[in-house]
């Protein structure tokens, strides 16, 4: 069976034997394969050895309870991405907050309704393919990039940017903690795509990109390196620019007034202006428009 043809797969946790046999025979006649487990321990153990495409999880259970499974679960780097719905008779607002917090997507209550139960599974579906093929597309392109919700905690990385930010965890510190706190003090002050900040991170020199709100409390950023601006280095060898003139290449890319640009690289306006006329002049175009198209082309063909 090809993976187009393979049915999805949903893990279903629940401690009570007659909502587990309604919900795998709801799932079954939807054209869902449905994995069960009684308990948290068993579910985690069952989501290691086979990857589910989403998990249904009762909120309330003995010893570990929904919460706390779905903490564990989200401590996995291969299973950190598989939305996570919670089923739950409870209805104080601070229990279905606890499941968000928890890193839940979504909640349904009990009893529950087989027909919005699977409509609410297939549109978290769909949802985490899309997710799954943008970070797909991150990794082939070799980006550093990576994900945070509104604290700065970290959602998903790129290999690469995974990479980067373990580099200090062998020294046992705890640069995603770190990150976490920049991040979160950065996203207050309501960064622009195209913004970047200096990283104050052990053992390395980094920069961060905000490249925008990728979903609903979903952050996303690309990693670079202090020392080594690879774009502009691209734009200054591929474009026979100067250093200054890729630099400021760069920043007209990404929409940036002469006067921003200038408190960027600390230059004046009227020298920004001037190493633009002789981009302009280099690149053989006649605004900044276009500019930006020619610089866009070459950083994409790569």
């Amino acid at each position: 069976m090809t993976l187009s043809q393979r049915k999805d797969l949903i893990l279903v946790v629940d401690d009570s034997v007659d909502s587990l046999s309604m919900i795998h025979h709801a799932l079954e006649q939807a054209g869902l394969t449905a994995l069960v487990a009684m308990e948290g321990a068993q579910a985690i153990s069952i989501a290691e050895k086979m990857i589910p495409d989403l998990i249904l999880m009762d909120a309330v259970m003995p010893t570990l309870d929904g919460f706390e499974t779905c903490r564990r679960l989200k401590l996995h780097p291969e299973l950190a991405t598989v939305p996570i719905i919670f089923m739950t008779g409870l209805t104080d607002a601070e229990d279905v907050v606890r499941g968000l917090e928890a890193g839940g997507v979504d909640y349904v209550t009990k009893p529950v309704r087989p027909k919005e139960l699977v409509a609410r599974i297939r549109v978290h579906l769909s949802n985490a393919r899309l997710a799954l093929s943008a970070h797909t597309a991150l990794d082939r392109l070799g980006q550093a990039s990576f994900s945070t919700d509104a604290k700065g905690e970290w959602l998903w990385g790129t290999p690469q940017a995974e990479q980067w930010i373990s580099i200090t965890e062998e020294k046992r510190a705890s640069p995603r903690k770190d990150l976490a706190t920049q991040i979160q003090c950065w996203l207050a002050r309501v960064p622009q795509s195209g913004d970047q900040l200096a990283l104050n991170l052990p053992c390395t020199a980094l920069r961060l990109r905000y490249l925008g709100e990728f979903t609903t409390d979903e952050h996303l950023f690309r990693l670079l390196h202090q020392d080594e601006d690879s774009e502009g280095l691209l734009l200054q060898n591929q474009l026979r620019l100067t250093r200054r003139e890729s630099q400021v290449l760069l920043w007209i890319a990404q929409g940036k007034t002469n006067r921003e640009i200038g408190q960027i690289l600390e230059l004046s306006p009227r020298t920004v202006n001037k190493h633009l006329e002789q981009v302009f002049r280099k690149l053989g175009v006649e605004n900044r428009t276009s500019a930006a198209a020619m610089a866009f082309q070459c950083l994409t063909r790569t």
